[in-house]
């Protein structure tokens, strides 16, 4: 690959597809539209795809000559003096890909996109549309009568639900993948990513493609997490594997070189908002995988039963199919590689247990060539079973299990250890797993859990560690005192409707309807309405199955490349099955079997970087840009609003989980007991009634008989909004006010609100002339800044009658023109430059005041 003469534009976001008769010209540029690329498109060619990169970075205005001049060629050699011979066909944010069928290529351009969430300052986008755009002109298309139908499959995969994509950061690896760096596999990387990628797609290297690394990036959910004002962002992130990708029922077990059905790779992101910077923040991740059973096994779906048996299709004694599988899961992850098995292993007649004594031989089989240290550890659990009993608690048991996982592999962090850790140790953070380094902690190995159909039992088993893995995310970036969660709080419930939303998107895909079983069903407090929605979702599925899933199946053949059209070869419509579209290596023979081996070591990436100093962000190409994450987030040099810059659209603990009711603990991790209609309290229900009534009543009391008394709605105020029931009123508690005199009936109806809501008692300690001015301060807001004669009289001290409210600047010339900055001293400079160096990771030398009163605040606190 030749090497680039111009440097690469990082984070191109908006693109223009503009049309002559014999070109494409796609125009590229970055947000802030200082750079442009241009890409030409040749429409000449029938069903050949011709693309010209000329690797030049233009300016707006350099751009704005081309197109004149492209303009006013073809306008000429059109014969068309007086009409455009450039065309602006769409405008787009991306582009998916090109696709050819029959006929020629097509240009997929995601046309709507929508700020879902950001890692580190990195915005991830949601594709809303997207618009085809056939690239040969009417003159050389070849027509075929078969073209419209793979179109019409093609687009069967809907691209705008749960498909996301970032600009500047790699949604198809994970954040530990990312944020390490290793200088051996780097250029290995630089090595392989030169041979695969082709010179005219340079433009969008820099796009974060969809389908990357043999996954697709399918869910982003983020939801906030409020800590005491804190904000902490919970993120999930769903990659489901295109190796072996298609529908329940369809696609079983896994295919001759490994790859196995229904592969999700869902990772947790947990990052502290207050600072968004890699190098600066604190990030934390947690991966583990879902898959089909290994083995060469199908169900067979020709007749209509709810349950189709389940046959193993093909003998395997030296399990070589799961030992593909495994050794791809050491390469990706390193060990120990656990195996939580929920298939039943106890049933009258042979169903599931077939699955699961298979999978115990070929565990047991392989475990013989691996040395203790990496042996498999396998988990057999028969869920159901445990659900059915009323003695066992089935949350319990996976709690047990999911302590053990998350201690054998660790976690990601991207900081050192707490000193309060190290100080005040806790017993189950020293027996922690993973690799530690100095400048934070790796997840070596991975947790696989997989039941028959990898849905329902899956998911709750899988929202079980990961609610554990998040305790230990919580501790390690020192918001919560014990690595532990409990339910019914305000967090794990959060939590716990995230894992619910990623499972109803799986089993959308994968089923064809929604979570059947929930975590509310293992904890037994389902209502009985939850029953009903349960029924459903089962009819649903089975007509999906058994209906719809064909067609389905073949839409992800085609989309994913399985298929490829071929003048003279038989249709994705007339193939009997398509069983040697996943298994190719059938189709011919071998001269001598295939070896395989197991990668021991833990792997090369934790190998390596335990000796790594540093972790800095990942970057494969010389050229690249480094991205201005305050530029890309905040956007200066454009027009924009808290909506669009914040992402204020997601899911918040604070807004949306904690009850709004008097006396709570802000706090996400204050259990709260759930009442009838599934809110939280803290206390019970006659509690809380009264407390409601006793607001109700202080708010709605009438002023008392006196001239002084100062109500709070007038005539100009009818209007306003009502606060709703459960609030607390601003402007609905009668004030009298005087200067010395009934300070107790004062001190009663001012704060008495206050006290209800916050838990204090102003009045504690509070001197009248205080007093007076916290009057005249809830007065000023009462009256809506208005003079009337009640507040003449109060404020009988001003010589005029009226409150004088001095505005205090430190600017010499502030006004609607112009501003003078203020002078600042050496003292704040110096604590300002601190500040910045603090967030590059540069710390100042604490002096012998600073540590004394450091060690003093350990002494008080915890010796």
């Amino acid at each position: 690959m030749p090497v680039a003469a111009a440097p690469i534009i990082s984070s191109v976001q908006k693109l223009v597809l503009y049309e002559t008769r014999a070109r494409y010209f796609l125009v590229g540029s970055n947000h802030a539209e200082t750079k442009y690329r241009v890409l030409k498109i040749d429409r000449t060619e029938p069903k050949d795809l011709v693309i010209i990169d000329d690797r030049h970075v233009y300016t707006q205005q350099e751009v704005r000559e081309l197109l004149g001049r492209l303009d006013l060629g073809n306008r000429t050699k059109m014969g068309q003096k007086g009409s455009s011979g450039l065309f602006r066909a769409v405008s787009a944010f991306g582009v998916v890909g090109f696709v050819r069928f029959l006929e020629g290529y097509y240009i997929v351009l995601i046309t709507k996109r929508r700020k879902m969430a950001d890692i580190g300052g990195h915005a991830i986008y949601k594709i809303e549309d997207t618009n085809m755009i056939y690239i040969p002109n009417d003159s050389v298309r070849v027509t075929h009568p078969d073209e419209a139908r793979y179109l019409r499959i093609f687009q069967n995969v809907d691209l705008s639900s749960n498909f996301y994509f970032s600009y500047s950061y790699d949604l198809s690896h994970s954040l530990q993948y990312n944020l390490t760096v290793l200088r051996m596999p780097l250029e290995m990387l630089k090595s392989e990513t030169s041979q695969t990628r082709q010179e005219s797609f340079d433009i969008f290297e820099d796009e974060g493609l969809i389908t990357q690394g043999g996954s697709v990036v399918f869910r982003k959910l983020e939801l906030t997490l409020l800590i005491y004002g804190r904000p902490v962002y919970v993120t999930l992130i769903a990659r489901r594997s295109s190796k072996f990708a298609g529908t329940r029922f369809l696609k079983r077990g896994a295919n001759c070189e490994g790859d196995v059905a229904n592969e999700v790779e869902t990772e947790q992101i947990l990052c502290d908002a207050s600072v968004m910077s890699f190098t600066a923040g604190s990030y934390s991740s947690y991966v583990q995988v879902r898959g089909s059973v290994p083995l060469y096994w199908s169900q067979d779906i020709s007749t209509m039963m709810p349950k189709p048996p389940i046959t193993l299709d093909q003998a395997d004694p030296f399990a070589h199919v799961a030992a593909l599988h495994f050794d791809q899961m050491l390469q990706r992850f390193g060990s120990p590689i656990i195996i939580l098995n929920l298939v039943k292993e106890r049933e009258k007649r042979k169903h599931e247990r077939i699955l699961s004594e298979e999978l115990v031989a070929a565990v047991t089989y392989l475990n013989q060539f691996l040395p203790p240290e990496h042996t498999i550890v396998y988990i057999p659990w028969d869920m159901a079973k445990y659900t059915k009993s009323k003695l066992c608690n089935v949350l319990d048991r996976l709690n047990v299990i999911a302590e053990s996982v998350v201690k054998k592999t660790g976690f990601f962090v991207n900081r050192p250890d707490s000193y309060c850790s190290i100080l005040r140790p806790d017993e189950k953070w020293n027996e922690l797993g993973g690799c530690v380094i100095p400048t934070g902690r790796l997840q070596t190995g991975i947790l696989r859990t997989n039941c028959v159909d990898c849905l329902d039992r899956t998911n709750t088993a899988q929202f079980m560690v990961g609610k554990c893995a998040l305790a230990y995310q919580l501790y390690s970036l020192g918001l919560i005192d014990k690595p532990n969660l409990q339910f019914d709080t305000d967090a794990v419930r959060l939590f716990e409707e995230l894992y619910e939303d990623h499972g109803d998107t799986l089993s959308l895909q994968y089923g064809g309807s929604q979570l059947v079983h929930r975590v509310k069903t293992y904890r037994k407090i389902a209502p009985w309405t939850q029953h009903s929605k349960d029924i459903m979702q089962t009819l649903s599925r089975y007509y999906s199955n058994a209906f719809s899933d064909a067609d389905r199946q073949d839409s992800i053949n085609l989309f994913l490349g399985v298929f490829h059209p071929t003048e003279g070869k038989p249709h994705l419509w007339e193939l009997p099955t398509d069983f040697y579209l996943h298994h190719k290596n059938t189709m011919r023979l071998l001269p001598t079997r295939r070896r395989y081996f197991f990668f021991l070591a833990v792997s090369l990436l934790v190998i390596c970087a335990a000796n790594l100093k540093k972790l800095i962000v990942k970057k494969f190409h010389k050229y690249e840009e480094e991205i201005d994450i305050h530029n890309e987030f905040f956007r200066p040099y454009e027009l924009s609003s808290f909506d669009d810059t914040f992402c204020l659209a997601m899911t918040s603990s604070a807004r949306d989980f904690m009850p709004k009711t008097v006396g709570i603990d802000p706090s996400p991790f204050t259990v709260r007991k759930p009442d009838e209609t599934g809110k939280s309290v803290l206390g019970n229900k006659s509690n809380r009634e009264e407390a409601v009534l006793q607001r109700k009543t202080a708010a709605s009391a009438p002023p008392p008989p006196s001239e002084e008394a100062v109500s709070s709605s007038s005539e100009d105020d009818s209007g306003t909004d009502r606060e709703e029931e459960g609030s607390v009123s601003q402007r609905s508690t009668p004030v009298k006010m005087t200067d010395t005199g009934d300070s107790a009936k004062v001190t009663e109806n001012v704060v008495q609100p206050m006290k209800e809501v916050y838990g204090i008692n102003l009045s504690d300690g509070l001197s009248e002339e205080d007093f007076a001015i916290y009057s005249r301060f809830v007065q000023l807001g009462q009256s809506q800044h208005k003079q009337d004669r009640s507040s003449q009289q109060l404020c009988s001290r001003c010589s005029d009658g009226v409150i004088k409210l001095t505005p205090i600047s430190a600017f010499s010339q502030d006004n609607i023109y112009e501003v003078q900055p203020p002078r600042v001293d050496r003292k704040s400079t110096e604590i300002f430059q601190a500040h910045i160096q603090a967030s590059q990771g540069i710390m100042q030398p604490l002096g012998k005041e600073d540590t004394s009163m450091y060690r003093e605040y350990i002494r008080n606190r915890y010796l």
